[in-house]
């Protein structure tokens, strides 16, 4: 049986400071670019010690689909290096659509909403692109991810690329959790994390693990 490895994007100009990055498609940053390519020789030492990866999916973002590109994961034009195999896109990997908080700092959000809390207290509507997201849609979608996902983990290990909110509520959802307890999970920008099972159950192997650790 293989394991999941989750991959959060590489750094961008939003994510170093802070911005809630739901639907807008920031460019990852040099530094994101660089934490990106640095996971390559993580999974190609995987690879070397005898896992198997049998797919890779992506967010639609350009921030995601570079950092698996850089990753030694290939992109939408052919297989990667390491894995051999073509990523595929899942629409349900995007971020938590944060509607009228895209783009803004949780200080922020706070001018106007003392003790505001994502977890707790989520978002309002934004514009035609940006309508929001509740937690459980969040959780809807992380539960069909997972579900496509863990139907692959017999042939391999499978790579989900995506993004730090919605990657936390993946977790939570995968280890049986209400999608909230994704609270419980820092995860940071360009870091491997590692779901798999202990006498059948599922477990937390590895998280937050950054390219040099």
């Amino acid at each position: 049986m293989g394991e999941l490895i989750l991959l959060r994007h590489g750094q961008t100009e939003w994510s170093a400071v802070g911005k809630h990055t739901g639907r807008t498609d920031i460019h990852l940053t040099s530094a994101g670019e660089d934490a990106a390519a640095r996971l390559a020789s993580v999974l190609a030492s995987r690879v070397a010690a005898g896992h198997r990866i049998t797919a890779v999916i992506t967010s639609p973002a350009a921030r995601a689909i570079r950092t698996a590109e850089l990753a030694g994961l290939g992109g939408p034009d052919g297989p990667g290096r390491v894995s051999g195999v073509k990523p595929e896109i899942d629409a349900d990997l995007w971020e938590w659509d944060y509607g009228g908080y895209e783009g803004r700092t949780t200080p922020e959000i706070q001018t106007e909403r003392l003790d505001w809390y994502l977890w707790n207290d989520g978002v309002i509507p934004g514009d035609a692109e940006h309508p929001g997201e509740t937690i459980g849609q969040v959780g809807a979608r992380a539960d069909r991810v997972l579900a496509r996902a863990t139907a692959l983990l017999p042939d391999g290990d499978v790579v989900l690329v995506g993004h730090g909110h919605a990657l936390r509520v993946l977790v939570a959802r995968y280890l049986e959790l209400m999608p909230a307890e994704g609270r419980l999970f820092r995860l940071d920008t360009g870091t491997l994390s590692t779901l798999g099972t202990e006498h059948g159950e599922p477990v937390m192997l590895t998280w937050n693990v950054p390219p040099s650790a």
